[in-house]
C-alpha cells in the first residue's frame, strides 16, 4: 500500500498534516479537504469563540458532505500529546473522554479526521456541570419562510433582553437561526433548559402565528424554538462552522441590524474569510459581561403557576417528575377513545379511527427513505395529493454511531374515511437490529485518520 497523501499545515506553531488533501469533501462546489482546512485556518479566531476550552463531539463526514456521518464522542485512542481530553458523563451513565480544542493546531487536527461543522458542549472543561450558554435554536417547518425566521429571532432577541441577558444571533448554516446567551456559571443544565424553555413560551405567546415550543411534530408550526436543546449531552453547530450543505454554507454571527435583510447562502466557505478580515467577528464581546437567569427562572415559575409545567424531553433521557406523557398527542387521543364506553372492540367488526400520524420509511440513507415515499404515493395517491408541504416530516434520527431517516406524514388534512391504514414501513431499517449491548462497553472506538 502505497503511502497516504498529506499536506502540513503550519498554524498556531505546529505543523499539522492533512492526509487526503485533493478528497473532494463539497463535489457541487468542488471544494477539498484541503480547501476545509485552510478555511478554518483563516477563520480561527473566530471559530475558535465558539468552541475553545470546550468539550466536542466529532462528527465525522469521512466520505464528505454529502456521505452519512458519525457520531464520535471518544476521543481517538490515538492522537497527540498536544491534544487536550476531558472525561464526562452522560445521561446514560457512562462516561467518555471527548476532546477539548483550545488552539488552531488542535481544530484542524479534528478537521484532518473529517469533521466538516464544529460541535461544542455549551459547558468548558474545567466546570461540566454548569453551562455558560443557553442556546435558542430556531427550526423551521417545511413552507416557512426565511422572512418568519427573522421575525421570531427578533422576538428572541426581545424576550431576552427584556430578562436582562444579551442575546447573539448568527445564521444555523441551513435554514434557521440561533441565538446565544453567555451566563455565568452558577446554574445546571435543567435550570438552563426550564430557562430556554420559558424563553419558548414567551416568544410562541407574542407571535402564535409563527412561533411555536410544541415538542411533537405533529402539533407544530411555522418555527420551532428547541428548548430540548440545552438538555444535557446536546449539541449544537458553532459559529463559523461550516455546514454540510451543497454550497459550504457557514454558520455566520451578525449584528442585530442585520437579521432583518441578510441572506443565509451569502455567507459560504469562500465568503466568510474575507467577510472576518474585513468586519471582524460580530460576536467578538459575548465572552465579556456573563448574564443571571434569574429573571427567566422567574417566568418560569410564572408560567408553571398558570398551569405550564415542564415539556417533553428527548426520548433517551430518564423520565421527569413532572414531565407529561412522552407519547405522541395523536396516540394518547386513540387510546383515550379506544377506551370510552361504547369504544369499539377489537374484532367487533366496527371501524376503529386510524391515528393521524404514520411512518413510511425508515432507512439508513435519506435517499432511501425519500424513494420509499414515493412508493408510498403511488400507493396511495388520492391521500398523496391532500398532503401540505408541514404534512411530510423527514426526521434526522440518531443511530449508533451515525443518523439515519425516518419518514412520517401527518394525515389531517385526509378524511378520516379515506386514510389509508398505516402499513410496515417501506424500507424499514432498525439501527439497533443486531446490537450486541453486552459487545459495547468493551468495543474500543473506531478511528479513521486518514479520512
Amino acid at each position: 500500500m502505497g503511502k497516504v497523501p498529506q499536506t502540513l499545515l503550519e498554524v498556531a506553531g505546529r505543523e499539522v498534516a492533512i492526509t487526503n488533501p485533493d478528497k473532494v469533501f463539497f463535489p457541487r462546489a468542488g471544494h477539498t479537504k484541503l480547501d476545509l482546512a485552510r478555511y478554518y485556518a483563516a477563520v480561527a479566531d473566530g471559530a475558535l469563540r465558539g468552541i475553545k476550552g470546550r468539550p466536542i463531539v466529532l462528527k465525522r463526514y469521512v466520505n464528505g458532505a454529502e456521505g452519512e456521518p458519525f457520531f464520535q464522542k471518544r476521543a481517538p485512542e490515538q492522537h497527540p500529546e498536544w491534544v487536550e481530553t476531558v472525561e464526562l458523563s452522560f445521561p446514560s451513565g457512562r462516561t467518555a473522554r471527548e476532546i477539548v480544542v483550545r488552539d488552531a493546531a488542535q481544530l484542524l487536527w479534528i478537521v484532518n479526521l473529517g469533521c466538516i461543522d464544529l460541535n461544542p458542549h455549551p459547558v468548558r472543561a474545567d466546570d461540566l456541570e454548569h453551562p455558560d450558554e443557553l442556546r435558542v435554536d430556531l427550526d423551521p417547518g417545511p413552507g416557512t419562510s426565511w422572512d418568519d425566521v427573522r421575525r421570531v429571532a427578533l422576538t428572541v432577541r426581545d424576550v431576552l433582553g427584556e430578562h436582562e441577558l444579551r442575546g447573539w444571533p448568527k445564521t444555523s448554516g441551513s435554514r434557521g437561526i440561533h441565538v446565544y446567551a453567555r451566563i455565568a456559571r452558577r446554574w445546571t443544565f435543567d435550570q438552563v433548559r426550564r430557562a430556554t424553555l420559558a424563553v419558548a413560551r414567551e416568544v410562541e405567546r407574542r407571535a402564535p402565528e409563527m412561533a411555536t415550543s410544541k415538542w411533537w411534530k405533529e402539533e407544530r408550526h411555522g418555527v420551532f424554538i428547541d428548548y430540548n436543546q440545552n438538555a444535557k449531552d446536546r449539541t449544537v453547530a458553532s459559529a463559523w462552522s461550516v455546514r454540510p450543505t451543497p454550497d459550504a454554507r457557514v454558520s455566520m454571527p451578525l449584528e442585530w441590524d442585520e437579521v432583518a435583510d441578510c441572506d443565509p447562502a451569502a455567507f459560504t466557505l469562500l465568503t466568510a474569510p474575507a467577510r472576518l478580515a474585513e468586519r471582524g467577528d460580530a460576536s467578538a464581546a459575548i465572552d465579556a459581561d456573563p448574564g443571571s437567569l434569574d429573571r427567566l427562572l422567574e417566568l418560569s415559575a410564572t408560567q408553571e403557576a398558570a398551569g405550564l409545567g415542564d415539556a417533553p424531553w428527548p426520548p433517551h433521557y430518564k423520565k421527569q417528575q413532572d414531565e407529561p406523557p412522552r407519547v405522541m398527542p395523536s396516540r394518547r387521543k386513540r387510546a383515550s377513545a379506544a377506551a370510552a364506553p361504547g369504544a369499539a372492540k377489537p374484532g367487533s367488526g366496527r371501524r376503529q379511527s386510524t391515528q393521524p400520524l404514520i411512518t413510511v420509511a425508515k432507512a439508513q440513507h435519506k435517499d432511501d427513505a425519500l424513494a420509499g415515499l414515493e412508493r408510498w404515493k403511488s400507493r396511495h395517491p388520492e391521500a398523496a395529493a391532500l398532503l401540505q408541504a408541514d404534512d411530510i416530516l423527514v426526521d434526522s434520527m440518531r443511530g449508533r454511531s451515525s443518523t439515519w431517516t425516518r419518514i412520517r406524514l401527518n394525515l389531517r388534512h385526509v378524511p378520516e374515511r379515506d386514510r389509508p391504514a398505516e402499513e410496515p414501513p417501506d424500507p424499514d431499517y432498525d439501527p439497533w437490529r443486531d446490537f450486541d449491548p453486552e459487545r459495547r462497553e468493551s468495543r474500543a472506538p473506531k478511528t479513521r485518520s486518514s479520512s
